[in-house]
């Protein structure tokens, strides 16, 4: 009874919050501010989330200013949808749509690469050769997937042989539910694994791991399938509350742990996964590295990810951390470059301490936006990015968590009260599932 009153009160809620987020798109929308006339040149390398987002508020803040955005990439690709089509709920078409519809009218579209950036004389080089000047320019590339540094592995192997991996875009998501709804199916050792380096929404290895869980609970049936999920390091999430509720969760559905385990190696004829193994000498203290394989049934991989190349090799990374991922140098609250002040980082590639998710770019566009304007009309900027990530965490079809942090992992609910953060509900699976890409587009339009 407590359940059906609940879900009663979740649904009249949950359009009061839908009516809510609509305001706040209103109340968000830009233009407010009186123009700025400007004959600035800003290039912005990217038309993801980030570059796109920040292209369509720039048109609207600047009267003049000539605006060029590079991408190669016809396809605009909603990547918080990504999990959803390996789990067999939505089709690969639901998260993609054409980079061009997304764009203002305004401003330029170079449909190439960038191979380079020379922050000396202000160009970026393109891989057909162009090269285009600039006064201002915001990095918004995203990251690089690199599947090889997983010895044996390709992507040709992707919904074969039981082995998926959802991140390398929206066919490799289809594939991805091939090769699990036949584990879901059939049962048997279900590999979930999790890179060491930063990556993209940290949350998505959790999310495949309890879906794919609680579909086979209704398919192979409980008893004909164990769980396995590899964890890079120590813990579960980078946050130590969520964590532990994760390993509480963990607990309760019975999935085994393999801590400090980091993907090396694949062997699908024997369907046997290598991994690198990290634990404490008891001798001397010190980290030492072991290997161990472990079989699997169905196997899910998430390579390293790394900022693009041409950032490492144009000098605009970190020196100091992260020298084997490469993330852009940069203020934290900021999103400045400490070196070049007419650069800004925007999105994945961001050397930040969190933020590789579309809310954090949500969040971070605004702040770009303030400081880049600011500094084009003589002045300083004020906004400030505190680091806030939001992750809809799915525990089953039907029901999640929605986990909101900034830097210092404190939890920042956006509707306290209401949505408990750490509590699987129903309202909290429909603003992943329904209300989510809505926001994502307002935000793609400079609306949210």
């Amino acid at each position: 009874m407590k359940e059906n009153n609940y879900f009663a009160l979740s649904r009249r809620g949950f359009m009061g919050l839908a009516g809510a987020a609509g305001a706040t798109a209103v109340l968000a929308a830009p233009g407010k501010a009186q123009p700025v006339s400007t004959k600035a040149r800003i290039v912005i390398i990217g038309a993801g989330a980030g570059g796109t987002a920040l292209a369509n508020r720039l048109v609207e803040r600047l009267n003049g200013a000539s605006i060029t955005l590079i991408d190669a990439r016809a396809e605009h690709i909603y990547q918080p949808g990504l999990s959803l089509v390996a789990a067999g709920l939505k089709p690969a078409s639901y998260t993609v749509s054409r980079t061009s519809d997304w764009l203002p009218k305004g401003i330029t579209l170079i449909t190439d690469t960038a191979a380079a950036v020379d922050p000396l004389s202000k160009v970026v080089s393109t891989t057909g050769g162009q090269t285009v000047a600039y006064d201002f320019l915001v990095l918004a590339p995203g990251l690089t997937l690199d599947h090889d540094a997983i010895e044996g592995f390709s992507l040709d192997l992707v919904g074969k042989d039981g082995i998926g991996a959802l991140y390398a875009g929206p066919d490799y998501a289809a594939r991805t539910w091939a090769a699990a709804s036949a584990f879901t199916e059939k049962g048997g050792i279900g590999l979930f694994t999790r890179p060491a380096t930063e990556m993209k929404c940290a949350g998505a290895p959790l999310k495949h791991t309890f879906l794919i869980d609680d579909i086979a609970s209704r398919g192979a049936g409980r008893g004909k399938y164990e769980i396995h999920y590899a964890a890079q390091n120590n813990a579960l999430f980078s946050v130590p509350i969520v964590s532990e509720k994760v390993r509480m969760l963990f607990g309760e559905r019975g999935f085994k742990t393999h801590y400090s385990h980091v993907l090396k190696a694949v062997d699908p004829a024997r369907k046997l996964a290598t991994f690198n193994v990290t634990a404490k000498d008891p001798a001397t203290g010190l980290d030492v590295t072991s290997q161990q394989e472990l079989p699997y049934d169905y196997l899910h991989v998430i390579p390293p990810q790394r900022a693009p190349q041409f950032i490492r090799s144009s000098g605009l990374s970190w020196a100091d951390k992260w020298t084997d991922q490469g993330w852009v140098e940069c203020d934290q609250k900021t999103l400045r470059h400490l070196r070049f002040p007419e650069i800004f980082a925007l999105g994945d590639v961001a050397g930040v301490p969190k933020g590789k998710t579309a809310a954090s770019v949500k969040w971070q566009t605004p702040v770009v936006e303030d400081h880049l304007v600011a500094a084009i009309a003589g002045k300083e900027g004020t906004a400030i990015y505190e680091g806030y990530t939001s992750c809809p965490l799915i525990t089953r079809v039907g029901r999640a968590m929605l986990v909101e942090f900034d830097y210092q992992n404190n939890l920042v609910p956006s509707f306290p009260g209401i949505i408990a953060p750490l509590e699987e509900l129903w309202i909290s699976w429909l603003m992943k599932e329904v209300a989510l890409k809505a926001t994502y587009n307002a935000m793609l339009r400079g609306k949210a």
